[in-house]
């Protein structure tokens, strides 16, 4: 939002390019800098009008709409800080790529996207790399500590069908991540149906927990791997609520190892001493149709070395009490 004054209103006509987007998303990649609770306090009061009305958050932008941004002082990055971000993230590997998408193996540690508190993300770090592409957004999200399949959309058509797909409650694409979790886990598949509820710490910080008056939520779980303290998971999201996997693990008392939000504070202190620096949590296969085309697409991230390796460390000091057929071929290696 750099053309808007700190202190007067801008008003924007949204363009082709913007439309069929969600209002309150709109606005959270145009103000960056700006915190989340910020910007829908002034969606709620009214502030941000839409064709002189007020609307709602889940709004969604029509090309020639004329939205009306109250005065929201931003705190602007310097430019060379913005390039120099760039520079350090140009190691973005590709998966699978056409005229209408782009798959990332995002690596962890990195955010999606630029804001609370992070400088620059993934998708800024692209729009730099690719400074003649007229049009990338993300088409979902992945926490900044969580690696592996990332899809962004390359032309506004693939962006909203991408968001249709992802909207249809898991139905629309087979999303699979592999998981180390603390305890031995038992049953070989297990359906997890935990509602969630999302609040803010009073620290502002987001977070979610499981409780009777949340949202809807279903993960699977298919043991891949169990050691006397630890399990390999395999978990397949049928609902694509925020931190889910995280929380139902959690909630279950089975933490993901390297969890700084819902995991264990002294376990984690440990296991970095042991080699594994990271939440160990990694979106290892996507299967979905083509936004444009409806061909099937399966897309495939291998388990990064930050986790294989401490794998293959736990694995031969630990005797491995049960071992799934698939686990070499998902792998990719054999322990």
């Amino acid at each position: 939002m750099n053309d808007a004054g700190n202190n007067s209103v801008t008003h924007v006509v949204i363009g082709e390019e913007e439309e069929g987007q969600r209002l309150d998303n709109y606005l959270i990649r145009r103000c960056k800098g700006v915190p989340k609770s910020h910007l829908y306090r002034i969606l709620r009061s009214g502030e941000v009008r839409v064709n002189s009305r007020r609307v709602d958050a889940t709004y969604r932008l029509c090309a020639g709409d004329n939205l009306r941004i109250p005065p929201i002082r931003i705190a602007e990055r310097p430019q060379n800080e913005v390039d120099e971000a760039a520079k350090q993230r140009v190691d973005l590997p590709i998966i699978y790529e056409d005229e209408a998408l782009l798959v990332i193996d995002k690596p962890e540690g990195i955010a999606v996207h630029g804001g609370s508190g992070v400088s620059f993300g993934v998708i800024e770090a692209l729009r730099r790399q690719r400074p003649l592409a007229k049009f990338l957004e993300l088409a979902h999200r992945l926490d900044r500590e969580t690696s592996g399949i990332l899809l962004v959309g390359k032309k506004r058509l693939a962006l909203t069908a991408l968001h249709d797909m992802f909207r249809e409650h898991g139905a629309g694409a087979d999303k699979r991540y592999l998981v180390l979790v603390k305890g031995r886990w038992m049953n070989n598949t297990q359906h997890v149906k935990l509602p969630l509820y999302k609040y803010l710490t009073e620290g502002g910080e987001r977070r979610v927990m499981v409780r009777d008056d949340g949202k809807a939520s279903h993960t699977v779980f298919r043991l891949l791997a169990r050691w006397p303290e630890m399990s390999l998971l395999e978990a397949q999201l049928k609902t694509g609520r925020t931190h889910q996997i995280r929380v139902h693990l959690a909630h279950l008392g089975f933490p993901i190892l390297g969890d700084e939000k819902y995991g264990e504070f002294a376990l984690n202190k440990n296991l970095k001493r042991e080699g594994l620096k990271r939440m160990a949590l990694h979106a290892w296969r996507m299967a979905f149709r083509h936004p444009l085309t409806a061909a099937p697409l399966e897309c495939v991230a291998p388990l990064p070395g930050s986790i294989g390796d401490y794998i293959a460390a736990v694995d031969a000091k630990k005797t491995r009490e049960f071992t799934a057929e698939n686990l070499q071929q998902i792998l990719g290696k054999e322990l």
